[in-house]
């Protein structure tokens, strides 16, 4: 069964509104996404070392860094993920010791 779809709208820094159609499910992630966005061009709009930005250079800046933090958590996962590989051999090596015959001594 398909999850029920919402149709909904974001706004993004003083772009336009932007209209979507998103899984019911995910609206929560979305609002989140949308919020933590807004605030973080809101703070940068208004600090004075990018008083000579403009709204799109700043809003280009908060994408870079929420991709950054994406990439580097997508780095760290990957990293995590090896390091389970690893310990999930080295387990299965342990328990297969433990019950492969150990040579016959008749």
């Amino acid at each position: 069964m398909t999850e029920r779809q919402l149709n909904i709208s974001i706004r993004i820094a003083d772009l336009p509104r932007i209209p979507m159609r998103i899984p019911a499910g995910q609206e929560e992630t979305v609002r989140t996404a949308e919020a933590k966005i807004n605030e973080l061009w809101r703070s940068w709009k208004a600090k004075d070392e990018f008083s000579d930005k403009t709204s799109a250079e700043v809003l280009a800046m908060v994408t870079f860094r929420f991709a950054q933090l994406y990439y580097s958590t997508v780095e760290t996962s990957q990293k995590i993920d090896s390091v389970l590989e690893g310990l999930e051999k080295e387990f299965d090596s342990l328990l297969l010791q433990d019950i492969s015959p150990r040579g016959s001594e008749e």
